[in-house]
Formats: C-alpha cells, structure tokens, sequence
C-alpha cells in the first residue's frame, strides 16, 4: 500500500474522447474535484483536487493513503488514516459496483507488474471479441499510449493518469465511467498502473481483479506480492510462446499462486500466438452472460414487486 512504498498524490488527469464540458463535483467529505474533459481537438484538462477540509499531512489526496515517512504521526494514527483511507475508497467502490450492476457490465481489473503485455492482451482480446462490446479505462502515471493504442481497435478508451500514484482508485474510476459511458451489457477492461503492490487493496468495483504474470517474470512472484495473488480470481499466465527460450518453470509458478490463494484459476496464454485465449474469451463471455443475467433479474423482481403493490391497492379501493 502507500503507506509502505510511500506513493505520492502527484496530479491525475483524465482524458479521453469528446464529452462534456468541464464541471464541478462538491462530495460528502467536502472534498471539491473540478473536471475538465477532452474535446474533438483532444486537449488533455487537469483533473484537479481542492481540499477544504485538514487533513495531518497538508498535502494528502483524499483517496491516496498516507506516507510512510510522514512526520510526526504515531503508527496507531497512520493506521486509522489507512483505514479510513480504504473505508472511503469501499464506498466508492459500492457505487460503481451498483451503477456496473444496473446496467448489466462485466467490469474486470487487470493488474501486474510492467511489462507483463497487459495492453497487447487487451488489443488481441479486443479483436477477437466481435460478438461483444467493450470499453476500456486505461491507469498509466503518465502519457496515453495506452489509450490510443485501445483506441485503434475501435474500442472506446479513456486514459487516467495518475501522476506520482501507484495505482488506479474507486473515485478516480467512477469519473472515468461517467465519461467513458460503456454500454449496457457489455465488458469494462480497467488497465491499473503497473505495480504489483498497491492496486492489491484498491477495491474499484469490479468483478474480478485478474493478475498478469510474464513467464519472462520470476516463477515466485506469487509469494513475493502475495497479497495481489490473493486478491486475484484469475492469473493470465502470459507469452507463452517464449517458453521455449527460458528457463522458467511453469508448474513452479502455478504451485506458488495456489500456495497463496488456493482457489486461483490459471490460464496459460498467448496474445501472440492464440495459444489460451479460447478459454480466457471464454470466462469473459460467461461473465458478461452472468452480468445481463443479474441485471435481469433484478428487473424481474422489480416488476414482480410493483405488480404485487398495485394488486394491493387495487384490492384496498
């Protein structure tokens, strides 16, 4: 977490293809986010934050935890910051998971270190999942390359970066949802920052947190960040086309993650070659299938519930 690598807030921006004009937003902790969006000639606005409120450490992003090396704070307090910290992102998170829920979206976080091929999975994925919508959310510290490489396959992107942050946040994702707009029944990809570290705390509102892992990547990088294993429902064991060129145990590694998290499923995987991807379009075919499903039901219900209340009142007059 932050409070152990020391992370700072930096300033996050969020940028993407034309919407509406820039806006304030005043929230419950009084915190005010002013909101500049891209336009057709794709300027990128600052996404600012004003802090009306005190904070211990003057400079801290509300969303953001503490320092290590703040001055001056005892460790009880540093862990109630941490803990409300996380409180507020949860809430964050509950909302984005009931607006996901509503409309029927399979939302998937995709988390690793740098390096793991995330991006060149997802163009692959992209291209071979004509029978789907799919929008994307991008977390880079800087530049969108990301974005406009999602872009190119004709998937509605946007870019969020997050300056000196470590990793993506409820909050930040919410704003990045309101403007990306995804469609009804369809799949989100959000791209976290590449750290195998941070984002493990970070509840975004998604389904599943799915971890990335290189086979050009050690085969105990499970035990080393255990918590982003744990927290994982799927390892993409990913370029496996290499394996022939390393030496590089897979059954190793697949043991280390299931030391960790028992219940992890492991894909082995190719965006080079194909080699997997039928079974991961699969999984995120049944998610979305799950999602329309819920969605569904919870409309069902609704309408049940209604017809039973006018029943009701029809039998009173």
């Amino acid at each position: 977490m932050c409070t152990t690598c020391g992370c700072g807030p930096g300033e996050v921006t969020i940028a993407g293809k034309p919407a509406d004009h820039g806006h304030d937003h005043v929230h419950a902790d009084g915190t005010r986010h002013s909101h500049g969006h891209e336009h057709e000639h794709e300027h990128e606005h600052e996404h600012e934050h004003e802090h009306e409120h005190g904070h211990e450490h003057p400079h801290a992003h509300p969303e953001a935890p503490a320092h290590s090396h703040a001055p001056g704070l005892a460790p009880t307090r540093m862990v109630q910051i941490e803990q409300d910290i996380l409180a507020k992102n949860n809430a964050y998170a509950m909302e984005n998971r009931q607006r996901l829920a509503e409309s029927g979206i399979f939302a998937l976080n995709l988390v690793s270190s740098p390096g793991s091929g995330k991006t060149t999975l997802l163009c692959k994925t992209i291209a071979l999942l004509q029978d789907l919508q799919v929008a994307v959310i991008e977390g880079d510290q800087q530049t969108s390359q990301d974005a406009e490489r999602i872009r190119a396959t004709g998937a509605p992107a946007i870019q969020i970066n997050t300056g000196k942050g470590c990793h993506l946040d409820a909050h930040m994702v919410g704003h990045a949802m309101a403007q990306l707009k995804p469609a009804q029944d369809s799949l989100l990809m959000i791209e976290n920052v590449g750290n195998l570290v941070c984002p493990a705390a970070f509840d975004l509102g998604e389904a599943h947190k799915v971890v990335i892992l290189s086979i050009t990547e050690g085969e105990d990088k499970p035990i080393k960040y255990p918590d982003m294993f744990r927290a994982a429902s799927l390892m993409l064991l990913n370029k496996m086309d290499l394996l022939p060129h390393l030496d590089y145990d897979v059954d190793a590694a697949i043991a280390f993650a299931r030391r960790v998290n028992p219940h992890i499923r492991v894909i082995q995987l190719s965006a080079k070659t194909g080699e997997g991807m039928d079974e991961w379009l699969s999984f995120l075919r049944d998610g979305v299938a799950a999602a329309r499903a819920a969605k569904q039901d919870t409309v069902d219900s609704l309408k049940a519930r209604i017809a039973q209340l006018e029943t009701q009142m029809q039998r009173q007059a």
